[in-house]
């Protein structure tokens, strides 16, 4: 029997098969709310194990890209219960991906009142699209006070909590591709001489303490984390400590007992590969659930299952055009092609009228 097909734990959960259908940002989120479309294309893509939604918000601050959704509102947290209840419905449980954008945005994206911070006053290279004026050099961000980093944690507890109260099963803490947990992290981007900045110790704080609160929010079996070590998305190059510092941070998150890490390897798109030994260390030092994502599909899925190598396989740009991807993998049918014209533009095209296989 499959094992990829087969159903699954997580933590406490029980998923119906091996395969989660990984975050991936498609800005439907006019006024930055959950809505009906948004509902109707999580709902198509429910036979997935778990999905892991879209990167959203916790602060107005993080809206750095044009129709994200938040969850620091009320209107938000009623628009995400029928995404949750629809994903439900399928058989899917649903994790929120809790992404603060950090330096990656542009003050034409935010609301009003919103600032463009990061750990130091440094401009990400690359340009942001904007709704009103197009495309625009990322904005230099403040760097953020003491006050900052008190408000900001908050601000991601109160959002696991809102998460929780929309339906979702858990959240999944965004330190990856280039966005602020990241920004942290990465020696380029947090050029701190405080608690928060030089060592490994010190640019990790900030990411462990978000940790911590989150988990002291809403509790260590609904909490994970996406991470992508040898990712240089959104201006995130490689440095020689790298592979140290990720496993040091493995370690650390293994203590704290989380449910999951969540590793992406980015090489199909043209990024530097994540070394196996990487992967294989984040094995034997974290104890919870290990999801591996990037370029997978049913064959090398079934391969790293059998192996050992992870727990669970995260896909992202086939359930873009295959809603029923578990069902045409199960049947070794044909794909969808993906329209890339389509990732991020407004309303149904290229988001919900993919069609379904034909049986």
């Amino acid at each position: 029997m499959s094992q990829l097909f087969s159903p699954a734990k997580l933590g406490n959960l029980t998923l119906q098969n091996h395969l989660v259908m990984a975050p991936m940002t498609r800005n439907r989120a006019t006024g930055n709310i959950p809505n009906a479309l948004m509902a109707e294309y999580y709902g198509q893509r429910a036979s997935a194990g778990l999905i892991v939604t879209e990167g959203v918000s916790p602060s107005p601050n993080g809206l750095g890209y044009p129709r994200i959704p938040g969850i620091f509102s009320q209107e938000q947290v009623a628009g995400w219960k029928p995404v949750t209840q629809a994903a439900h419905a399928g058989g899917a449980k649903i994790f929120m991906q809790l992404m603060h954008c950090g330096r990656i945005a542009h003050p034409l994206n935010l609301p009003s009142g919103a600032r463009v911070i990061g750990p130091s006053a440094i401009a990400a290279a690359g340009d942001m699209y904007t709704d009103a004026e197009g495309m625009k050099q990322n904005a230099l961000p403040e760097a953020m006070t003491q006050a900052d980093l008190n408000a900001t944690r908050a601000e991601f507890a109160q959002a696991a909590k809102n998460a929780i109260a929309a339906g979702c099963d858990g959240v999944e803490l965004h330190g990856a591709n280039g966005y602020l947990l990241e920004q942290f992290l990465r020696p380029n981007s947090n050029q701190r001489t405080d608690a928060y900045g030089g060592s490994i110790e010190n640019r990790a704080r900030f990411v462990l303490e978000v940790v911590d609160a989150t988990i002291a929010a809403i509790g260590k079996d609904k909490v994970g984390i996406r991470l992508s070590p040898y990712g240089v998305f959104n201006d995130m190059p490689l440095y020689d400590a790298m592979e140290a510092d990720y496993l040091w941070l493995a370690q650390q998150l293994n203590a704290r007992g989380l449910l999951y890490i969540h590793l992406v390897d980015h090489s199909a798109m043209g990024a530097p590969a994540v070394p196996d030994s990487i992967k294989q260390a984040f094995r034997n030092v974290f104890k919870g659930t290990l999801i591996l994502c990037g370029g997978y599909d049913a064959v090398r899925a079934e391969q790293d299952l059998a192996a050992g190598k992870c727990d669970l396989i995260a896909v992202g740009r086939p359930f873009i055009a295959n809603p029923d991807l578990v069902a045409r993998w199960q049947a070794s049918a044909p794909v969808n092609a993906l329209d890339m014209n389509t990732f991020y533009t407004p309303g149904a095209v290229g988001y919900t009228d993919y069609p379904a296989l034909a049986l």
